[in-house]
């Protein structure tokens, strides 16, 4: 059964199990010392345009999002980031089991602007005499692309840098789908740009081709000392660290990183269309591979169930908002097979029943 309900469940591209089974019997230096760590790190130096960033392996996302963040953030201080963000919905409390509040600020479309960013710091600034009682901003958190499935463009994420520079604050971007946002089609903002104008980001392997695993790249050399440690003390300091090195290694060679999940955009728009065509609306205004439809619980219920498609939220007058994921490996059979579903729905169902909402 073709299944759209995330772009990590397929294993890893074949190359790069060709090359860790190649590699199996290998003895190397443990811990993100060995060669093959290093020359991933050296290609993504080259592709960022960076021979000063430091460049560092971790398994997941939420294992990375938990040690940047602490690893950055004194004691008394949080981070700001939108309310959709992943941090702030689906890590089960991980920031404030580290000690640290997430400042969650209410967006329409999962992402943060400047001014929204720069109102509140300058509330906290000079709205109180008793700064502190209150905990201090320390950090602001983003997404590329955005839960929402939205994406940041180079002059949205510029104008967000320009406002955390002018307070101090490091500017953290999430990449954990960062694959699927460096699509000229989606956003304008590369990877030259990102490290350009974010202090940390990571480059997410899990859910862009890889079997498991996350780059970090810390531009601003503020934070980069004692970085190894943090990720020893949160358990991210993985011993065989080369089967990290040897898939990112792999993903930063011809360019396979910046083309690998361009398919996917193409798959999830089809998909969308044939959505609109019978009637059906979406809930915000995603260009990446998430998607998120609309249906009457019904047809939720079939899609959940025949195509893997995630429920969500539900919406007014039992319809459900339903999320459906393209990914690296979403095959023109899977799609074919749901696009044969989607025509099979009633458009005038669809529209008099959308009235309702």
């Amino acid at each position: 059964m073709p299944s759209f309900g995330n772009d990590y469940l397929a294993g890893c591209l074949p190359a790069i199990l060709e090359r860790l089974a190649d590699t199996n019997l290998e003895q190397t230096p443990g811990y993100g010392l060995d060669p093959y760590c290093e020359s991933a790190r050296a290609k993504i130096r080259a592709a960022i345009g960076s021979e000063t960033a430091d460049v560092h392996f971790l398994v997941g996302g939420t294992q990375t999002n938990a040690t940047v963040i602490t690893h950055i953030l004194r004691p008394h201080q949080s981070v700001i980031a939108a309310a959709e963000a992943r941090i702030a919905t689906h890590e089960t409390g991980a920031i404030e089991a580290g000690g640290h509040k997430v400042l969650a600020l209410p967006s329409a479309d999962g992402k943060l602007s400047a001014r929204q960013v720069q109102d509140f710091i300058q509330q906290y600034y000079t709205g109180s005499n008793i700064k502190e009682h209150i905990v201090q901003p320390g950090m602001v958190y983003v997404s590329q692309p955005t839960e929402l499935g939205t994406a940041y463009s180079h002059t949205e994420l510029a104008a967000l840098a320009q406002v955390c520079r002018r307070h101090g604050l490091p500017l953290f971007v999430d990449g954990a789908r960062l694959g699927y946002a460096l699509q000229p089609e989606v956003s304008d903002l590369t990877l030259p740009a990102l490290a350009e104008l974010a202090d940390v980001f990571y480059i997410g392997g899990t859910k862009c081709g890889a079997l498991f695993g996350e780059a970090v790249v810390i531009t601003n050399d503020a934070y980069q000392p004692h970085f190894r440690a943090s990720m020893k003390q949160r358990g991210g300091l993985l011993a065989k660290g080369r089967l990290l090195g040897i898939q990112f290694d792999t993903l930063f060679t011809d360019n396979l990183y910046q083309t690998i999940c361009h398919g996917a955009i193409a798959h999830a728009r089809r998909i969308r269309q044939a959505f609109e065509a019978r009637g059906i609306r979406f809930y915000g205004a995603s260009t990446t591979n998430q998607q998120f439809p609309i249906l009457p619980e019904a047809q939720a219920d079939y899609f959940i169930r025949e195509f893997g498609f995630a429920a969500y939220w539900p919406a007014e007058h039992g319809w459900q908002i339903v999320r459906y994921c393209t990914s690296w490996a979403t095959t023109e059979r899977d799609v074919s097979a749901l696009l044969r579903a989607i025509e099979s729905l009633s458009p005038s169902e669809n529209k008099d029943e959308s009235t309702q909402k």
